[in-house]
């Protein structure tokens, strides 16, 4: 049988698609490299964090009758004069800074360096005030869902049941306070609801909020939650009920160490 020989035009299109494939796989694997070593110096960077941090805690458990800012914060506060606590969730890898800014943006995109990365930080939102928390009733936290694990992937945990009951409380430590909180809702939601409302009007307003919150979480919790109490919010996005809009939220009740 003869040999079939290709036309100078079927030659062509072969190169061009083998050429083409080649620069899709090239560029693919660009972008993945490029996300592996971002995530590699998050994680670095965070890592770095924790020991300064850590090294010192001790003075964490001081809180000053003057109101001053607690000496185991000096270390951060000179890293990045944003910081503004501690966030620490037990099972989880969830240990890292918080910060704030003027606004919910700066840190969607920011490291604690104020480098920029798809990580982000973890952060207070803006309309909180840090140095007047304990006239505030719903204190919000921010952070992104990370593939490798990082910032507030871990959230997903408490959407098991026997990880939500066997972990009921986590730290929450700030410039001048150490909170206990007590974990009483996780649920799927859309920003259509209003779980990040930091100004209500009346105690009515307050207790309609924790009413909702309390019918959507999918687990009932025994922790007593009323218009008497602070309540701390993690919020971070969620694709169980649209990819835009969806946030998973877990929420908790502070109560002071």
């Amino acid at each position: 049988m003869k040999d079939v020989k290709k036309s100078p035009l079927r030659k062509w299109l072969s190169r061009v698609i083998t050429v083409t494939c080649i620069a899709v796989f090239v560029y693919a694997a660009y972008g993945l490299g490029e996300i592996a070593i971002d995530y590699y110096k998050n994680r670095k960077m965070l890592s770095e964090i924790q020991e300064k941090f850590y090294d010192s805690a001790h003075a964490l458990g001081e809180v000053n009758d003057d109101g001053s800012v607690r000496s185991g914060f000096d270390q951060l506060l000179e890293e990045n004069e944003d910081a503004v606590g501690w966030l620490t969730i037990d099972g989880t890898q969830i240990d890292y800074p918080v910060v704030q800014a003027d606004d919910n943006e700066q840190y969607l995109t920011c490291n604690f360096y104020l480098e920029e990365t798809r990580a982000g930080s973890i952060f207070l939102d803006y309309r909180n005030d840090i140095d007047a928390l304990d006239e505030e009733k719903n204190i919000i936290v921010y952070g992104h869902r990370m593939k490798d694990g990082s910032m507030f992937q871990h959230l997903t945990k408490f959407l098991d049941e026997d990880f939500f009951h066997e972990h009921k409380t986590f730290t929450f430590d700030t410039l001048y306070e150490s909170y206990e909180a007590e974990v009483f809702a996780v649920y799927h939601t859309l920003t259509a609801f209003d779980y990040i409302q930091t100004d209500f009007a009346t105690d009515e307003a307050y207790e309609e909020l924790l009413t909702d919150i309390k019918e959507m979480s999918k687990f009932t919790s025994d922790v007593d939650v009323t218009t008497d109490d602070q309540i701390i919010t993690l919020s971070t996005c969620d694709y169980e009920l649209d990819q835009d809009e969806g946030r998973l939220v877990l929420q908790a009740k502070l109560v002071k160490k």
